[in-house]
């Protein structure tokens, strides 16, 4: 039973979301006692979040859904500078128009978890370039950098790392923790947020916003982190042998998404369904108690409730079907990745281990050849073991398309155009 007498905090506690906070007992009181605004920052590295970043904003969700403020705050600002934690070297600089385009990117999948407008508990997206590209630096550093000790600086285990390898650590992003600090100091005064949430790794830079708040007049302010996740297997959440698993549509099909959860490791089934699905935690407890083969009934529908989530129910039945089909009832589904092929080029044959290769099956046509010989390679549902095959127009089947497969889970359709 969770100690916590506050919808927010005991929903997050019994679905494995705590993993620090710094003031259980205060925080608990303030989302009992009125509506809290709370964000989380997310670095515009890319053009999509990954599947790393989903418990994130999960946690948003859950902010909105026990009837709070929740703000998604972009880095418009802080990444022009980029984010050291625990990173060995220092993170490529981006120009300001490749952070505004990734920013533009990412924006487009929190309107599937959160509903965004004026009301008091509807989600605010912020960019912190409002405030930070109009600093004026001598007033910051008058301001707001006296506040901050460069010995408890030093102490820090993002940065302790870095020199205990000797490895270089610049001025710029020595910059970064201050600049994060200042931002929930900006969003206190802005928008009356009290919370910071963010990944463990995290911790240090949000216990200095709170530290800085309290010097410079703001109200008691909070921290609360969720733990870095790895799967049973110690594999980074987010990332596959074959890239990451991203959140939008454009880089990674509904399918693709939904095949990753599927494929998720026994001992991570109830883990996952607390942390990335809505389903009642009664149901959840039904699904984690099936044994043997049934937990694959787990997986599947674990794979469908993430998936509807980000991608909408249609979408999210129809991955599952297209599974089905293909894995149940051997069927090259319409659905399954696809690459296009010129017509003329098939005409002429293109070797097996290419074609592997250009569907991103393999990542070389030696990999590719060494599948061969472990007899992981079908064509058209029938196993090869020649890596010397030519693959034609003769290969299609009565849908027009040809079936690459890699093992019992990963297909790939060839179309000509």
């Amino acid at each position: 039973m969770s100690a916590f007498k506050s919808d927010f905090l005991r929903t997050l506690d019994e679905r494995g979301f705590i993993h620090q906070n710094s003031d259980a007992e205060g925080l608990d009181a303030l989302f009992r006692s009125e509506t809290v605004t709370a964000y989380i920052g997310f670095d515009p590295t890319a053009s999509s979040l990954h599947a790393g970043g989903l418990l994130q904003i999960m946690l948003l969700y859950w902010m909105q859904q026990t009837g709070h403020r929740p703000i998604a705050l972009m880095g418009g600002g802080t990444g022009m500078v980029g984010d050291p934690s625990f990173k060995d070297e220092a993170r490529k600089l981006m120009t300001p128009e490749t952070i505004t385009s990734n920013i533009a990117g990412i924006k487009s999948v929190f309107s599937n978890y959160l509903q965004f407008g004026d009301g008091p508990t509807d989600a605010m997206m912020v960019n912190n370039a409002d405030w930070l590209m109009d600093i004026n630096y001598v007033e910051f550093l008058r301001d707001v950098g006296r506040h901050f000790s460069v010995n408890r600086m030093l102490a820090f285990d993002s940065v302790k790392l870095r020199l205990e390898r000797e490895q270089s650590l610049s001025f710029l992003e020595f910059n970064y923790m201050i600049l994060q600090a200042y931002d929930f100091v900006e969003l206190n005064k802005r928008y009356g947020c009290r919370l910071q949430m963010g990944g463990s790794d995290q911790w240090g830079n949000i216990i200095n916003g709170i530290d800085l708040g309290h010097r410079m007049g703001c109200p008691q302010l909070y921290a609360l982190t969720s733990p870095l996740l790895t799967t049973s297997s110690g594999a980074k959440m987010g990332k596959t042998a074959s890239g990451a698993v991203w959140l939008n549509a454009d880089l990674l099909s509904a399918y693709e998404f939904w095949q990753y959860w599927r494929n998720t490791e026994d001992a991570d089934v109830t883990r996952f369904l607390k942390l990335y699905t809505t389903l009642p935690m009664d149901e959840i407890a039904r699904l984690s108690a099936l044994g043997g083969a049934e937990i694959n009934e787990a997986k599947k529908v674990l794979a469908t409730e993430i998936t509807a989530l980000l991608h909408g129910r249609a979408a999210a039945d129809e991955a599952a079907d297209t599974a089905r089909k293909t894995f149940e009832e051997g069927a090259a589904a319409d659905n399954l990745p696809s690459i296009a092929v010129p017509a003329a080029e098939l005409e002429g044959g293109i070797g097996l281990l290419a074609l592997f290769v250009r569907a991103g099956l393999a990542a070389s046509n030696g990999e590719a050849r060494r599948h061969i010989k472990g007899g992981a390679i079908k064509l058209n549902d029938v196993a090869i073991s020649d890596d010397m095959t030519m693959v034609d127009a003769g290969h299609l089947d009565g849908n027009g398309v040809i079936k690459l497969s890699l093992g019992k889970k990963k297909h790939v359709l060839v179309r000509p155009n």
